[in-house]
């Protein structure tokens, strides 16, 4: 009996929505190598890398950043509603049970952003997740159609809000370094003892999670999160071949319109407006790029057996998350191998591959004795009290 529950849970799980995951890791932890090493939220990028650097951070910006958190966000969504059906199959109530999962999340996000990485994102989900969870009532349509809109509207009159102050005054639009907060970060990351890092942390996570910045946090995750549950509820992964045509167009429309609004700092002017738009527009719309030819690829057998370790991966992902924050402060904060500031923005895209591609290898070793990856399992114990 015991066996076949495992095979059950085994085959239950929806193989492309692991590949997604998996490969949503490999994109976050790029960009996260770059924040491990400096300054991010405080320099301009466009003076902080120079000669071969600043032609490699174009690339990135194009084709990696703002593109991969979507996904996670998106396979949030969709994950929530199939623990949700398995929850209300078991007879439980789907309240109690997911709160605790996310209270669960919530817990760790924390420890993470404070203790590990001040750029955490496991707070927002948890919190988030908590209005999901009472929308997830809704159909798929409605889902959908509300994650469109509530990311759409806020994000487009934002942007025009910026274009038309710039109208008024093109100084509102320059991009410029916050030189007493970089040297802050400088310091702390490159000298700092753990307290002293710790203090950097969590000025740093207050920028990014403080009020001022409440606006972008919620319309750019949580709409995220409606579309994947809407996806999810109208099994998108699952007949992705019967609705082969539905994903092309997908692929090729996100494809054109994201590449062409993440090109616009380097075809137009890196201004704050067009990185603006880079990012909340760009990057996510280029992010349903990215998933529809990962889901276009996955209906291939041959395809499936490529991204088999890939979606090993995903299915550990929150292991393989926080271990890339542990092993990424190592290398570089003053506690650790202290090489903050000191590499190349080549030489850690190459280390980012490294330790997904080691991340990797532990994982198809781990399953071939586990169920579930080490903080899954307990994540799993916590969620349902056994």
């Amino acid at each position: 009996m015991e066996l076949q529950m495992k095979s059950l849970q085994k085959n239950e799980r929806i193989f492309t929505l692991d590949v997604l995951r998996g490969f949503s890791l490999l994109g976050i932890l790029i960009i996260n190598m770059i924040s491990f090493n400096a300054p991010v939220l405080y320099y301009n990028p466009y003076e902080w890398w120079q000669n071969g650097d600043a032609t490699l951070y174009k690339w990135i910006e194009i084709l990696i950043e703002s593109s991969f958190y979507p996904i996670f966000a998106m396979m949030f969504g969709y994950g929530s509603v199939i623990l949700r059906n398995r929850i209300k199959q078991k007879g439980l109530a789907f309240s109690n049970v997911y709160l605790r999962r996310l209270l669960f999340l919530l817990v760790i996000g924390l420890l993470h952003a404070f203790f590990i990485w001040s750029g955490d994102i496991l707070v927002n989900y948890a919190i988030y997740g908590m209005i999901l969870m009472v929308l997830l009532e809704l159909s798929g349509e409605v889902l959908i159609i509300s994650g469109v809109m509530l990311f759409l509207v806020p994000n487009l009159l934002f942007i025009l809000y910026i274009m038309v102050n710039a109208l008024f005054d093109p100084n509102t639009t320059l991009m410029y370094a916050d030189i007493t907060n970089v040297n802050k970060s400088v310091n702390a990351y490159s000298t700092g003892s753990y307290w002293e890092i710790t203090q950097q942390r969590f000025a740093d996570w207050s920028a990014v999670n403080g009020s001022a910045n409440l606006f972008f946090s919620v319309f750019s995750i949580l709409p995220l999160m409606l579309i994947g549950a809407g996806a999810s509820k109208l099994k998108w992964l699952q007949r992705a071949k019967e609705q082969k045509k539905k994903w092309m167009v997908i692929f090729i429309v996100s494809l054109v319109i994201g590449i062409l609004l993440k090109s616009l700092p380097a075809l137009v002017d890196s201004n704050l407006a067009f990185k603006l738009i880079q990012q909340s527009l760009g990057g996510t719309i280029f992010s349903f790029a990215i998933v529809a030819l990962i889901v276009l690829l996955m209906i291939n057998k041959v395809s499936e057996k490529l991204f088999r370790p890939i979606a090993t991966a995903g299915r550990m992902s929150l292991t393989i998350y926080l271990i890339q924050s542990i092993v990424g402060t190592l290398i570089f904060y003053h506690y650790g191998m202290d090489f903050y500031g000191k590499l190349t923005l080549s030489s850690c895209i190459l280390m980012a591959l490294l330790i997904y591609f080691i991340q990797v290898i532990l994982a198809e070793i781990w399953f071939m004795k586990f169920q579930n990856g080490p903080l899954e399992k307990i994540w799993r114990i916590v969620t349902y009290w056994k």
